[in-house]
């Protein structure tokens, strides 16, 4: 190897912090080696870039690595003013200071009832009952407990909640901590924990299942002591109560609980309604009929339709303003979730919104900040593929994505990377600001990769490498329409799911006849209904034996459509002459569908 061009010995690493977007010359600088060695690495990992082009940080952060220079992404000065505005939103005389709903998140380890409990509470208390009267994908919505409101943060533990932390706003008041009475503390209870213990957050824990026979309050009290959580009847401080999220039991004594915590600190659960509104975005996303859509939980202020708005470097007026139902609103006082329309562009989870009385200014900062961090040439990164933790999926597909603006940039990847389940994950390998370069085009055949392009053209050394190596470019002017192209690609690599649809069981007590493929046989209905033209399963000792079909049945000599419980009833069935007296046969249909990636 070079050594004119090799990096560093390895020896004490150190710390360097980057924006978003960096100048090469001006990296060299704070890696202090010469500007020479840093293009080198570039080149080596497939970018030709002069010492005045800018670089992403994912492929700064790379190519400081080869240095042994670890790196952070600074803050954005706009992030920055936005979160201190926030802080300081209460901050005002106590007489313009008036209470609002707590705010509550519901967290704990997967399949210890927290959607469950969540659906009880909301179809117990739900104010304005009315189609339905469910959350409508907005990530919030509000219950009535006593003539008292309590904000719900739907999805809890979801992005919205560790971005928000990140940031360093505290937008619950309280957690509700679910635990399942026949399990105890696991990973994810640890896990949640640890963020509610990091971000000085009250909470209750809620012993869920209580109604299963197998359930142990008692196991659970001693595995959260063990975390140094102890419970109030053991001497702690901390309310745990016992609930069933299936019955409903307990329910109404937790939410007086969560109500009892929250009233603790009434300090907190105050804020001024007449100064123009702030609050913290928990939901964003491109709707193909409403165009960017967000999701706000407003903390001081009042939000009202036509109000213009400012969420970091997205700005717009708002056309229109929706409460969890759907319904629409005029106006959204504090601790109140609202959706909102209008906006220029998608914000990130977890952005700060001011309503303001003048955008010009806002525009003058969004202009500047774009042009700021938009190079003329290429910017891109050139990162391999690095599963990140608890990604399991079987098939991954790889995507390099090149667009106009950081802003749109960061929509499309924050969009791209939510499509994943078990068996499929969208992974964006190389991505990057500026029109489609050869380096592009390369990363793409290497990764054997899917190219995408959103409001920018291809050089034209990049269209005749492409063409060469018989590589598709995909040109796109809408968000949303980009992203669909890929979840259909996604798509097409998830296997079919088959639906199982139990309709009935009869117990055998007679064999009329069998012949070499079929026997007809008569029983009773002991659930549901027997039917014709199903399928049916041979259950003999509670065991699986063969399954068949049912091609008739009868009642008597009659034919009929089903019997119903407690009828008797021949029935002929086609498959291996296996069945037996005593033998119980099940009715089923199944339904064999393509897997989709969900909303």
């Amino acid at each position: 190897m070079d050594t004119a061009t090799s990096p560093a010995p390895a020896s004490e690493e150190k710390n360097i912090t980057l924006p978003e977007t960096v100048v090469i010359k001006d990296l060299a600088e704070k890696l202090e080696v010469p500007v020479t060695r840093v293009i080198a690495e570039l080149m080596k990992n497939g970018i030709m870039s002069g010492q005045n082009e800018r670089i992403d940080f994912d492929t700064a952060s790379i190519i400081a690595a080869e240095f042994n220079v670890s790196t952070e992404k600074e803050a954005q000065e706009s992030n920055a003013q936005d979160l201190s505005a926030l802080e300081n939103a209460n901050k005002e005389e106590a007489s313009k200071l008036k209470v609002r709903p707590p705010v509550v998140v519901v967290m704990g380890h997967v399949d210890h009832g927290k959607t469950l409990l969540l659906d009880k509470i909301r179809e117990t208390n739900v104010a304005e009952k009315e189609a339905g009267g469910i959350t409508q994908s907005i990530g919030a919505y509000q219950v009535i407990d006593k003539e008292r409101a309590i904000t719900f943060i739907d999805t809890p533990g979801h992005e919205a909640f560790s971005a928000m932390r990140s940031r360093g706003a505290r937008v619950a008041d309280v957690a509700i901590l679910v635990v399942a009475a026949d399990d105890g503390v696991k990973p994810q209870t640890l896990e949640a924990l640890k963020i509610i213990k990091a971000s000085n957050l009250p909470f209750v824990v809620a012993i869920n299942k209580i109604d299963k026979p197998e359930a142990n309050l008692e196991r659970v009290k001693q595995g959260l002591a063990e975390q140094e959580v102890q419970a109030e009847d053991w001497g702690g401080n901390v309310v745990m109560a016992p609930v069933s999220a299936k019955t409903g039991q307990g329910i109404p004594e937790l939410l007086d609980m969560v109500l009892l915590v929250a009233d603790l600190q009434k300090d907190r659960l105050r804020a001024n309604p007449d100064r123009l509104a702030i609050g913290t975005i928990i939901e964003s996303h491109i709707d193909p009929g409403e165009g960017p859509v967000a999701t706000v939980l407003v903390q001081s202020g009042t939000l009202h339709r036509g109000d213009q708005v400012t969420i970091g470097n997205v700005y717009g007026k708002i056309k229109a303003l929706k409460d969890y139902r759907g319904k629409s609103l005029s106006e959204a006082a504090p601790a109140t979730p609202a959706k909102i329309i209008g906006l220029k562009g998608a914000p990130a989870v977890g952005d700060i919104l001011q309503a303001v009385t003048d955008l010009s200014d806002v525009k003058k900062r969004v202009k500047s900040y774009q042009l700021k961090n938009q190079a003329p040439a290429q910017v891109s990164a050139s990162h391999t593929l690095v599963e990140s933790e608890g990604t399991h999926a079987a098939t991954i597909i790889p995507v390099v994505v090149k667009a106009d603006t950081l802003g749109s940039l960061e929509a499309i990847v924050g969009a791209l990377e939510k499509l994943q389940n078990e068996e499929v994950a969208v992974r964006v390998i190389h991505k990057g600001l500026g029109n489609i370069s050869e380096a592009d085009v390369l990363a793409a055949e290497t990764s054997k990769a899917k190219l995408y392009g959103f409001n920018v053209d291809a050089t034209p050394s990049a269209e005749a490498v492409a063409k060469g190596k018989d590589i598709a470019i995909e040109h796109y002017s809408i968000i949303y329409d980009l992203v669909a192209a890929v979840r259909i690609e996604a798509e097409s690599q998830l296997s079919q799911e088959v639906i199982v649809t139990e309709i009935g069981a009869m117990k055998v007590l007679a064999i009329f006849r069998t012949e070499r493929k079929a026997m007809i046989v008569g029983g009773e209905v002991t659930k549901g209904k027997a039917v014709p033209d199903v399928l049916i399963r041979v259950k003999r000792n509670d065991e699986s034996i063969g399954t068949g079909t049912a091609k008739q049945v009868k009642i008597e000599k009659r034919v009929v459509n089903e019997v119903s419980v407690g009828g008797q009833c021949g029935v002929r069935y086609e498959g291996e002459p296996i069945v037996a007296e005593g033998d119980t046969l099940e009715f089923y249909t199944e339904e064999t569908r393509k897997k989709t990636l969900g909303a």
